[in-house]
């Protein structure tokens, strides 16, 4: 029996986004514990205990990044093709700063120096912030709108800049997604960690989860004040693939949250994006609690998918 196209674009777009989700969470606190090494870790042995809470997961965890580029290549090929060569520069930081992380652990205890073992350390904190900034970044401009546009033969190709990408929103998404991860990176090491460095990861973890909860509230603020929606115009076909010359898309301000007016229950997503952080501040303690992770693992998970349910079209370029 075939499948309709709706329904069709339904799943892929789900998958997409439980792949998403996946990386966010899994990864998210792998992440997370790497930007708070040099920060709760002081001593040689205190770094080791950090590191080692990571070291057996982190490579499994990449596996769902990369299935979400097979799903987004599978699903819309040549959405991948423009979104990958657009945002180029931002996938290549990524990518360097991931291939460090294994570097890291592999070379940190190479040599018994402490200005080696420290510089790697170093290594892992950054390759831990950086994917963290990129990624808000660009969901961030997933919500302003990604430029791009057809040449004669009909293939996309972006037409802004690297430095576009930097916008005041975006930047802000991107220091909400950093938040958001020391936050998960945090529940996790005060699990797996123990004394000081469990005790230190739950101070810095409550103090990010606050600022997680206000930048979240902000965003939704300014997304509603500020920054239009976009909205097709005129007939969809139901019963054929996804064509971006076959339809018309136009801004509308407020167009962002039209479908929690339409879905009222879709209201529990930033709602839960706000709460999980709190929940997670007030339940973070030193000897740790499986239910600040969990916590902290639903505001990411209800954060991540605003852009695909909030409204408009799907979120992912403006033509020019």
């Amino acid at each position: 029996m075939p499948i309709d196209y709706d329904i069709l674009r339904l799943i892929w777009w789900a998958l997409l986004g439980i792949l998403l989700i996946g990386f966010a969470i899994l990864d998210g606190y792998d992440l997370g514990t790497a930007m708070l090494l040099p920060f709760v870790a002081r001593t040689d042995g205190e770094r080791r205990q950090v590191r080692e809470t990571i070291e057996p997961t982190w490579e499994g965890h990449q596996v769902w990044f990369v299935l979400a580029g097979g799903a987004a290549f599978a699903a819309w090929p040549s959405l991948y093709a423009v979104s990958f060569s657009g945002f180029y520069v931002a996938m290549l930081l990524v990518l360097m700063a991931l291939i460090v992380r294994p570097v890291s652990f592999n070379f940190r205890d190479k040599i018994d120096d402490s200005r080696w073992r420290s510089s790697w350390d170093w290594t892992l904190a950054v390759g831990g912030l950086v994917p963290s900034l990129v990624f808000g970044i660009a969901f961030g401009n997933l919500l302003l709108g990604v430029p791009f546009g057809f040449d004669a033969d009909l293939r996309p190709a972006y037409t802004g800049t690297f430095f576009d990408l930097l916008n005041p929103f975006s930047l802000l998404a991107g220091v909400l997604s950093a938040a958001m991860l020391t936050t998960h990176g945090a529940t996790w090491l005060a699990l797996k960690a123990d004394g000081d460095v469990a005790a230190r990861a739950a101070r810095v973890g409550r103090r990010a989860a606050l600022v997680s909860a206000l930048l979240f509230a902000i965003a939704g603020i300014w997304i509603a004040l500020g920054i239009d929606g976009y909205v097709i115009t005129g007939t969809l076909s139901h019963v054929g693939p996804s064509n971006p010359l076959a339809k018309a898309v136009t801004r509308e301000a407020g167009a962002w949250f039209r479908n929690f007016g339409i879905h009222h229950w879709l209201v529990a997503a930033p709602a839960l994006g706000v709460a999980g952080p709190l929940i997670a501040s007030a339940l973070l303690r030193p000897s740790g609690t499986i239910a600040a992770f969990l916590a902290s693992a639903l505001g990411i998970a209800t954060t991540g998918p605003m852009p695909m349910i909030s409204g408009g079209t799907p979120p992912v370029a403006k033509l020019t």
